[in-house]
């Protein structure tokens, strides 16, 4: 995500490299580039130029600071300047009223039908919501398959008629319906075409019409660049939409949609989303993302997740494990498993400071711990309690059990050693000063 984007704004910054202060002469260059970068990313030319302009009024009324470098002064004022492109500050979400009612709304292959299960999902599970999926497209009976079996995976109720061709008519029971059962949020996924036409957008303005939704969100498909924006300016003109979603933000997208959006129709970017899992989806923190295109990680994004995964009591064991150097092939699993829950694993890795230009052009597998899950899975549970007793008899058995030749289990145990001789190295630090445990 943005990886050409932050590796070009890298470049512009050079500009600025062994240089005093902030000049007129040596910004023309830096200012030149950055637009170059945002235009190459799919930004809307007027937009980069107006950003651009606001870069170069910032910069050189900025009171010039011994401390800090040029080029640092520069990407602190692009990182605001991002910021405030993309809305300053997370937007709120509306959820109240019994129920509260969402419609969702974009073209077709936008993931609408995903992204409605993963808010149903991140609804339910983070807000302690009860929320209603509602099949409100009558021209696909696929998209009412798929938002069936999501709804199944998640363990939320979806209301669907097939016989009614009537979309108004089924977003109303939908919302009785959930009355009826005490459902406080109804999700209403509508019909998309493959571009804009009268007849889509006649239909999804009488479900507005008639059932007074709490939010609309128009979602976007972050891949299409310019295209999205120009699709969000048409929907916006029909719908007066509250919020836009940005989808397959893990896809080779340039970032045009997620830097033009607000600019263009005004309205904040809610959520954004990647891959097919259910837990994939994000509030929306312009700032955060501003750090992540200019390769600043998102520090705070990361610790949110592994907090969301964190048990207090287990963590506590852990540490006693720890301390006794006790810890074993049980408790490593575990951990793997929490780390896996957090989301794509290459996306973790990139929210640290640093990291994402590294991997950048590492082919990182959702699945790269199932061949490590698969060896320990492979041991008796007397062995991954204790390590020490896998003599060469006991190797082989777990090699041929994991699909594992002797080398790789060799390698893997190797490694868990090495591990566990840090942590007998950290046992020997003071209390205080072990990094991530308390006093």
């Amino acid at each position: 995500m943005f990886q050409n984007l932050s590796e070009k704004l890298e470049s512009a910054f050079k500009n600025l490299k062994g240089q005093a202060r902030i000049t007129d002469l040596n910004i023309a260059n830096t200012v030149k580039d950055i637009r170059r970068a945002l235009v190459d990313a799919d930004v809307n030319y007027k937009i980069a130029k107006d950003f651009t302009d606001r870069v170069k009024e910032t910069a050189l009324g900025t009171k010039v600071l011994l401390s800090v470098n040029p080029g640092q002064q520069m990407v602190k004022i692009v990182q605001d300047e991002l910021t405030a492109l993309m809305g300053g500050t997370a937007s709120d979400f509306s959820i109240s009223g019994q129920p509260a009612v969402i419609l969702i709304a974009g073209l077709q292959g936008s993931g609408k039908t995903t992204f409605s299960g993963k808010l149903a999902n991140y609804l339910k599970t983070k807000k302690g919501k009860s929320p209603l999926l509602v099949a409100a497209d009558i021209y696909r009976p696929a998209a009412i398959d798929q938002l069936e079996v999501l709804g199944g995976q998640i363990g939320v109720d979806v209301f669907s008629d097939r016989e009614n061709k009537d979309a108004v008519s089924i977003a109303e029971k939908a919302i009785k319906e959930a009355k009826a059962k005490n459902k406080n949020v109804v999700i209403i996924d509508t019909a998309g075409r493959l571009a804009v036409d009268e007849e889509m957008m006649n239909e999804v303005a009488a479900i507005k019409k008639a059932i007074q939704p709490n939010e609309i969100l128009f979602v976007v498909d972050s891949m299409t660049g310019q295209d999205a924006v120009n699709t969000a300016a048409a929907f916006n003109e029909r719908l007066d939409f509250s919020g836009v979603v940005l989808t397959k933000l893990d896809g080779d997208t340039r970032g045009g949609a997620a830097l033009s959006i607000r600019y263009t129709v005004n309205k904040p970017i809610k959520f954004s989303s990647s891959g097919e899992k259910m837990d994939t989806l994000d509030v929306f923190y312009p700032e955060r993302m501003a750090q992540r295109i200019l390769g600043m990680g998102d520090i705070v994004s990361l610790v949110e997740k592994a907090q969301e995964q964190f048990d207090e009591a287990e963590a506590a064991k852990l540490e006693k494990k720890i301390r006794k150097n006790q810890f074993d092939f049980e408790d490593f699993k575990t951990q793997l498993q929490q780390i896996q829950k957090m989301g794509n694993i290459k996306d973790l890795m990139g929210m640290i400071p640093g990291v994402g230009k590294q991997i950048k052009d590492l082919d990182i597998n959702d699945n790269a711990f199932t061949g490590i899950e698969a060896m320990i899975n492979s041991m008796t549970l007397e062995e991954r309690r204790n390590p020490d007793i896998i003599n060469p008899s006991r190797k082989q058995r777990i090699a041929k059990g994991s699909g594992k030749d002797l080398a790789e289990l060799n390698q893997f145990l190797k490694q868990f050693d090495q591990m566990k001789q840090m942590m007998k190295m950290m046992n020997k630090m003071p209390m205080g000063r072990m990094p991530g445990l308390k006093r």
